[in-house]
């Protein structure tokens, strides 16, 4: 391996750490207040973002085998971190879809939205950097492995566009269903992603589907 790959390589696992990171405290500050707030969508972006962790420490793991040797192919552990994350992701869903059927019964909406504006601002911006930086570094190694990880970076990209609508949209009109709607969309991508999880777990290909259909 050329000192140049050691050094791509290098920020591609530190990348994935500050990926691990950001999710963390992002999920702390979406469930903290979207449970004081009572907005489901906020609440279900920062359990999704939780999920995101397992996903990321399996891409560590994947990279700092790639600093030892040529990878081919998921190992065990990435396996069992991607059925981890499947099985998260459909939690998320159901419990996504139950909560909604709640708060249409119930008549329940949220206090405000501002923290889902201001939360999905920072992470469009920092999913962003996050995306487009992957994938430089995976483009410069030709490693498909880290390209197709920047490519599903796009789902946290999109899932941020669908809570900053809502809580806008939210915070205009006082709709309450604007925020279930927005919740339905999280559990859309959710429920993708779980299916993903799982689809690549079975098999041995880097590549994301993310973005198909």
């Amino acid at each position: 391996m050329t000192g140049n790959n050691k050094a791509l390589l290098n920020t591609a696992l530190i990348l994935s750490f500050v990926t691990i990171g950001y999710n963390l405290v992002e999920g702390g500050v979406s469930v903290f207040f979207g449970t004081a707030d009572g907005a489901l969508s906020l609440l279900g972006f920062g359990i999704d973002s939780f999920v995101e962790v397992l996903s990321g420490i399996g891409v560590a793991h994947m990279i700092i085998r790639m600093k030892f040797s040529d990878v081919t192919h998921r190992d065990k552990v990435e396996k069992l971190a991607l059925k981890i994350t499947g099985t998260g992701f459909y939690i998320l869903t159901a419990g996504l879809i139950l909560g909604s059927i709640l708060n249409v019964i119930r008549g329940a909406k949220p206090d405000t939205t501002l923290p889902g504006i201001i939360i999905s601002s920072v992470s469009i911006v920092a999913m962003y950097f996050l995306m487009n930086s992957k994938l430089k570094v995976g483009k410069q190694l030709n490693s498909e492995a880290i390209i197709a990880d920047a490519e599903c970076s796009k789902v946290c990209f999109n899932l941020s566009l669908i809570l900053l609508s809502s809580s806008l949209l939210y915070m205009f009109f006082k709709i309450g269903y604007i925020d279930i709607l927005g919740s339905l969309g999280i559990a859309y991508y959710s429920f993708r992603e779980g299916k993903e999880s799982f689809e690549k777990s079975s098999g041995s290909s880097f590549t994301c589907s993310c973005e198909k259909d």
